[in-house]
């Protein structure tokens, strides 16, 4: 990792020769004092330690940056060192796998991912939550020239937006960006794999994955920790209660509605239901 500290070629290069490192194994959570006094022949000097007449100067660290070592798919990154990292707020479809299959659209997206990012050096900026189950650290990834590859995933169409409250901070560039891409039928919108489905051709063979499911809305069903708005008695869209609901306008406002409910379909007791968690996941149609 380097850390990029914001000053002059000249102080850079005399501080590495008076010994002050200026890489690190970790990034610097604090400002560096560096002591710089000038001798009685006029020469400056930079050092660590203190000395009675210097002036202290205080160097800021910048921004970290990582190669990256591996590709693993189009929205996951193996870094130099070690750390794994899931690309925050998309989905890109699967790649073949020891235990899954290869969904449409997964090895362009993951191609060009490798294009674009192999051996190169990336910024990483977090969210609200910094691992996933996996360990992973979540990230929006950067490029040294400021290229958000998140959002570009998206606007090329090899992603779909994907929205994890609480990680909200890039939410509405990211769905303005798929909505150009899906208008304009880029990659995976291009594909009859990623065309809209009715809710009534769900059944035990073909509910598996990311899917864009419609229907009319016919009813609005809540427990103690969901809500649903009915397809059926046998399909529905789940959107879970507590504070990501406030998130929604009213949800009795989508009854009688023609929907697109955006997510992975789970199936329990012989029940469909696409799981949501923020309304940019769903889409009301005139039809």
């Amino acid at each position: 990792m380097v850390i990029e500290h914001k000053v002059s070629k000249m102080i850079k290069k005399t501080l590495i020769a008076a010994g002050i490192c200026l890489l690190a194994a970790k990034p610097l959570l604090a400002e560096i004092d560096v002591f710089q006094w000038i001798d009685n022949q006029g020469r400056r000097h930079y050092s660590d330690r203190s000395k009675s007449d210097a002036k202290v100067l205080k160097l800021a660290p910048g921004a970290t940056y990582y190669v990256v070592e591996k590709v693993f798919d189009g929205d996951t990154l193996l870094l130099s060192d070690g750390q794994k990292v899931r690309l925050l707020g998309i989905n890109t479809p699967e790649v073949a796998g020891r235990y899954k299959n290869a969904e449409a659209g997964g090895a362009q997206a993951k191609d060009w991912l490798h294009q674009q990012l192999a051996g190169r050096k990336v910024r990483l900026e977090g969210d609200v939550e910094k691992q996933d189950k996996y360990q992973r650290s979540l990230a929006y990834v950067f490029t040294e020239d400021k290229r958000h590859m998140n959002l570009e995933l998206v606007k090329q169409g090899l992603a779909a937006v994907n929205i994890y409250p609480p990680n909200l901070k890039y939410v509405a560039v990211l769905l303005d960006a798929q909505q150009a891409a899906e208008s304009a039928g880029l990659g995976i919108w291009g594909r009859p794999e990623y065309a809209p489905q009715s809710f009534e051709i769900l059944d035990d063979e073909n509910y598996r994955g990311w899917k864009r499911i419609t229907g009319t809305v016919r009813a609005l069903k809540k427990t103690s920790k969901y809500s649903y708005l009915q397809f059926s008695d046998r399909v529905s869209v789940r959107i879970e209660n507590g504070e990501g609901l406030s998130s929604f306008p009213d949800l009795q406002s989508y009854v009688g509605k023609f929907i697109e409910a955006r997510g992975w379909v789970n199936k329990h007791a012989g029940r469909f239901v696409v799981q949501i968690r923020h309304p940019g996941e769903l889409k009301v149609s005139r039809r």
